[in-house]
Formats: C-alpha cells, structure tokens, sequence
C-alpha cells in the first residue's frame, strides 16, 4: 500500500548526487504511461473538465519522475493516490473560479467513442448530468463516490486515500448515491438516448413547436454553456413548453448551414454540430421513461475540443 503523508506530499524525493537518481527513466515512463488512463479518469470525473486533468496529470508525473520510485511497492495505487489527493484539492480552487464563471458552467464534454469507460472499471460518474450533480458534493464525497462506482475500490483502499476511516468511507459513497437518486431518475437504454437526441434535433432543426414538447419531461431543464465566448442563456430554461418555445424560437438563426454528425460524449450518443469553420456545438440529452430530462449545448469553444474525436484525448507526457 501507499503512504499516506509520501503520496500526499512527495517529499521523498532524491538528492541530486542519489545513486538512485541516475535510474532509468524509461521503466517510469512505462509505469506512468500504464496507468495514464485510469489516472485521467480520476481526475476528470473530480473535475469534469478534461484540461484541468490533463494539467493535473502533469504535476502528478513532475512529482513520479522526481519520487524516490524504489521505495513505492505500488505503483498503480501510488499514482492514484497522488492523483486523487492533488484532485481533491484542485477541486476547492475549480470551484472559486466557477462562481465568477460567465453564464451557467457544464463539465466538459469528452469524446468516449476509443474508450466508453475513460480508463474507469465501467462507465460510471461519466455522464454530463451525473457530473454535474457531482458538484454539489463535497470533494472527499466525490472522490469516494468516484473511486468506488467508477473503479471499483475496496472500503480500505478508499479509506487510505481520502484519509479518513472506513466506516466514514462507506459514509461518504452512501450519502453521494443518495445524493445521486434523489437527484436523477433511471436512465433509459443508449438506443432511447439515441431515438430522443436525434428526435429531439429533428424537431428544433424544423421549429416544430408541438414535437418538441413531446419530447420534453414536464420538468426538464435546458443547459447553455457559452463560457462568456459565445452567446447562449446564462440561466437554466426550465419545464417542457419553455424550453420547447425557447428552441423554436431560435431555430431559424441557430440551424442553418448546420451539419450534424452523429458521435459519444461521456458515453452517451452525442450530436456534434458543423458549420463550415468545424464544429462549433455539442448536444446531448438526458432522459428517463419520463422524456428528455435535461438538455445540454456545450457552445463554448474551449471545451468542445475534447468532444470531437481525434481532437482531444489523453496522449504521451508533454
């Protein structure tokens, strides 16, 4: 297993003239590259911005490469720690930022069409709406939540790397499902999500006012993310005839000369809008047996990247 104060702060690194300094690096690189993608992950679903992990990810192997590695009988679960920690406290300045953010903020939208899991066990705390709940947890609720729903983690392995017992780890992953439930219904089937997302484009590409409300649950709430770059509504639209006449009402200057093709954003179908410059939106949706619960248009340029295939990932180290 790890240790605790060692993963948290890597202070044991080696003096310069260590004969352990001149290791090879190429069996780091190896290490790091190994388990590159569970550690982004991590860090995404923490963060639910795929250029704040990546930077992350960076200081994390700044830290590996300067760490007295023989001494780390773990690797995989040294890194995760590390990861996890750093992510924990990432989160607490993310979210000071995020109240001086301009308009209404959305995770950022990653491309899952190589990888529908993203390094995880399964594809949990991946989804938009998901993430977007996550951020009303605390980070040690999160990290919990994530490292066992997502990965899988034994209570004890959890324990270690939040720092607290693991009664109080078992605590913090109840209250985030709880959280979660009472928050979220059932998610319908991927084929559903399809059905709906290109229903749903169909019908506010032509306007059609009465389609869309069909669509809609009564209580669904429509996301913009702009980032201050763009134009997009800076609150929720909320329940199915509003948000059904507020896309119509902007479907003759938002659709035309708009390709759509057809991808996956955090497992879920996607649709990926183009004009002549490339993409320039990512629409997804949400939905229950009930409808379309939340729809969300990622416009704003800096996070679309990472939605495009080809165009984001998580490669080698920089």
């Amino acid at each position: 297993m790890v240790s605790g104060a060692g993963a948290n702060s890597m202070e044991n690194t080696r003096p310069a003239d260590h004969p352990g300094a001149r290791e090879d690096l190429d069996r780091a690189v190896e290490i790091f590259t190994g388990v590159r993608p569970r550690l982004f992950g991590i860090a995404y679903r923490m963060l639910g911005s795929a250029a704040e992990a990546e930077d992350l990810l960076q200081e994390v192997w700044l830290r590996w490469q300067g760490y007295d590695r023989g001494s780390v009988a773990e690797p995989g679960a040294f890194l995760a720690t590390v990861t996890t920690r750093l992510a924990i406290n990432a989160l607490r300045s993310a979210r000071a930022r995020r109240e001086t953010y301009v308009g209404q903020w959305l995770p950022e939208p990653v491309d899952t069409s190589a990888d529908p899991y993203l390094g995880a066990e399964r594809g949990e705390a991946l989804g938009l709406a998901v993430l977007l709940l996550l951020e009303k947890l605390t980070p040690t609720e999160r990290a919990a939540y994530v490292l066992r729903e997502a990965f899988d983690y034994p209570y004890p392995q959890i324990a270690e790397i939040v720092q607290v017992g693991e009664a109080a780890a078992r605590q913090l992953v109840s209250r985030a499902r709880k959280h979660l439930v009472s928050e979220r219904r059932a998610p319908v089937s991927e084929a559903e999500q399809r059905r709906l997302l290109t229903a749903f484009v169909a019908a506010a590409r032509s306007g059609d006012l009465t389609g869309l409300e069909e669509l809609l649950a009564a209580d669904v709430v429509s996301h913009a993310d702009g980032g201050g770059a763009v134009r997009a509504t800076r609150i929720p639209v909320v329940g199915a005839l509003p948000v059904a006449r507020y896309v119509r009402a902007f479907a003759d200057r938002f659709w035309p000369g708009v390709e759509v093709d057809w991808g996956d954003a955090n497992g879920q179908p996607a649709a990926l809008l183009r004009r002549d410059a490339g993409v320039f939106a990512v629409l997804t949706v949400d939905a229950s047996d009930q409808g379309i619960d939340r729809v969300f248009w990622m416009l704003n340029p800096a996070k679309i990247a990472w939605s495009v295939p080809g165009n984001g990932g998580h490669g080698g180290i920089r």
